[in-house]
């Protein structure tokens, strides 16, 4: 299971990567390996503020759909658009084709009470 130690993760399995006050989000490798194969991603929040822990999209497996939790406070400033004909982006590079949204984050402060890698190894048990 690929964990980069350079990003930030949430109990809901999403990964942020926070430059300053922008962030880029997606969903983890155990994520895409536990749902299979990503047929759609719908984000219909672009524009908009979303809170930490309210849902910015969805994702769709060929046997499920997960609601897309937000990590952190913030706006949707882009949304990837290539995964509309290539969802699955996600599955096969999930920390870059694969990224969701970014967003311009309202506290780039709180960053810090996101897991770390090693955190979310083991909320995992990888």
């Amino acid at each position: 299971m690929n964990t980069p130690e350079n990003l930030f993760y949430t109990k809901d399995h999403e990964w942020i990567a926070v430059e300053g006050n922008k962030a880029t989000i997606g969903i983890t490798d155990f994520a895409q390996s536990e749902l299979g194969d990503i047929v759609y991603v719908e984000v219909e929040t672009l524009d908009e503020a979303v809170e930490a822990e309210a849902v910015f999209g969805t994702v769709e497996a060929v046997k499920t759909v997960s609601d897309l939790f937000m990590p952190l406070s913030g706006t949707v400033i882009e949304v990837n658009e290539a995964l509309a004909d290539a969802p699955e982006a996600v599955n096969d590079d999930p920390y870059g084709e694969g990224w969701m949204i970014k967003v311009e984050l309202d506290n780039p402060e709180d960053v810090k009470t996101l897991l770390n890698a090693a955190a979310y190894k083991e909320l995992i048990g990888a």
